[in-house]
């Protein structure tokens, strides 16, 4: 068995002029830099369409499980295409500081550029375009509706639209697609665009040896075109409001749980239907990307319910899922496809069996391991109990920087990591090289370092605080962190331990 590495890093952190990363030269500099250093894989957080305001643009709250995100369409490009001018695209704010996104700025800025590349482009006249509208008509027109109606009506939640669009009648909707004809081809237009953007990167990626990591939910948005257009799938009551809504137990990161608020699956609906829209959801996944990690594969085994309606998450309780029912149909009707399972959270006898009968490879994150009352270091997330069909991290999008963790542990937890290390030198400061070390040589297949981690970066580069709002999702590189010693210093690790991506490196002639 091959084994590899990759690095973690959002889109959206890449740097740019214009206020987000999206995908322009500085994503193909990214994939160049991971080829120096040997890296096989490009792991990304969820591409979709955020949503502004209290979510803080998490891109696990997205507005469809199959559009994508308009923020990351590069506005060079359109330049290039002659629809936009430079003087158009320097002239706006999108924020003073390169470290952070600035959500409140690209809502207010980067959509106006976008309409004004829409009007000058003649995109109905567009053979590609054209064609990827028909490719992808079964998710694509109810989506730019959708967003179409969010505008007309304020961006409010489509629960406080008028009854019959709010119901997806028919006629309501053969009316609004007449009189917001041009706010839907805009929003196909932007599909079209980031459709096309992201597939060059990807095969640039490709022609690398580089694979791209996606990452997809297991829930959508209860305001978003998945629920509004299909309410058979969710557990909505007569009037399409939800009954329940997802979330988590009381954990490590959250004392009271956490309430998402997604709406839960109907699985015997979805179980009727032979799974037809998660085979689909799947299907198009691998279109985007060589590899999906599901997020919250646990939910599969049994989910966490909580009563619409509830003050906290302690109200819920546990329900089945589908199991392997569903992915016995998936590899039925996909094959066997390249998925990882992130089976974090609370772990039962049930989860882990679900892992193993699937085949996927699932999640360790070194920063799990700790913990000073366990003398024998018997949990899993310690190297020495890994199997070798897993992926290692050294922490997560929703975990602290390795350097951040480690230099804020209590003494006891320091010695336990350096115990179990060998290591009483090293200052704290540069454990993080240790720390990374530790994960590339574990027995993993596959290993995958957050890239704030290979540099070293502080708590402050964080990326999301789980059970928090008003600071997440804005993290951003500064343009020339990723210099050619940080790829040679990671392409020494990378080969010491044996993951080297040669087709990559074109391995000369032994």
């Amino acid at each position: 068995m091959n084994r590899y590495a990759g690095v973690l890093m959002s889109v959206t952190s890449l740097p740019s002029k214009y206020g987000i990363g999206c995908f322009d030269e500085e994503a193909y500099r990214f994939v160049d830099w991971l080829e120096k250093a040997g890296q096989r894989y490009w792991q990304i957080l969820p591409l979709g369409v955020t949503a502004h305001g209290d979510s803080d643009d998490s891109p696990y709250q997205s507005f469809s499980a199959f559009a994508g995100n308009p923020y990351l369409i590069s506005l060079d490009s359109l330049v290039q295409e002659g629809v936009l001018t430079r003087a158009e695209c320097d002239e706006l704010d999108f924020g003073v500081n390169s470290a952070k996104v600035d959500y409140d700025k690209l809502y207010e800025n980067r959509l106006k550029l976008l309409r004004k590349a829409y009007g000058r482009s003649n995109i109905s006249e567009n053979d590609a375009y054209r064609d990827f509208c028909d490719r992808n008509f079964w998710w694509l027109n109810d989506f730019a509706l959708f967003m179409a109606l969010k505008s007309f009506f304020g961006d409010v939640p489509f629960s406080a639209w008028p009854e019959d669009i709010r119901m997806h009648w028919g006629f309501a909707v053969d009316y609004y697609n007449r009189e917001l004809y041009y706010d839907v081809e805009f929003q196909k237009y932007l599909q079209f665009q980031f459709d096309r953007q992201w597939k060059q990167l990807k095969a640039y990626a490709s022609s690398k040896h580089i694979q791209i990591v996606g990452d997809i939910p297991i829930y959508v948005s209860p305001d978003g075109a998945d629920v509004w257009a299909h309410p058979e799938l969710f557990q909505l009551d007569k009037r399409n409001v939800p009954t329940a809504m997802a979330g988590c137990p009381p954990d490590s990161f959250a004392a009271d749980g956490q309430v998402w608020g997604n709406p839960l699956y109907r699985w015997d609906y979805h179980r009727s239907t032979g799974y037809d829209w998660w085979v689909s959801r799947l299907w198009y996944s691998f279109q985007l990307y060589d590899v999906v990690r599901i997020d919250h594969f646990r939910g599969f085994d049994a989910y966490f319910s909580i009563p619409m309606g509830a003050s906290s998450a302690k109200e819920g309780h546990w329900e089945p899922g589908p199991g392997m029912d569903l992915f016995h149909t998936v590899r039925y009707r996909l094959g066997d496809v390249p998925v990882i399972a992130e089976d974090l959270g609370l772990m039962t006898d049930s989860v882990r069996q679900l892992v193993r009968d699937t085949g996927y490879p699932n999640m360790k994150v070194l920063q799990f391991a700790v913990d000073p009352a366990d003398i024998g270091a018997a949990n899993d997330y310690w190297p020495h109990n890994y199997g070798a069909n897993c992926v290692v991290y050294t922490g997560t999008h929703d975990n602290e920087t390795v350097s951040g963790w480690f230099t804020g542990l209590d003494e006891a937890s320091k010695d336990q990591v350096r115990t179990y290390l060998g290591d009483f030198h090293t200052p704290d400061e540069e454990m993080y090289q240790v720390l990374i070390a530790l994960a590339m040589g574990s027995v993993a297949n596959d290993c995958i370092i957050p890239i704030q981690d290979h540099l070293g970066l502080p708590g402050d580069a964080r990326m999301n605080k789980p059970g928090t709002v008003g600071f997440n999702w804005r993290w951003r590189l500064e343009k020339g962190a990723l210099t050619d010693a940080l790829a040679h210093r990671v392409l020494k690790l990378t080969m010491a331990t044996g993951r080297a991506n040669w087709d990559a490196l074109k391995k000369p002639e032994a």
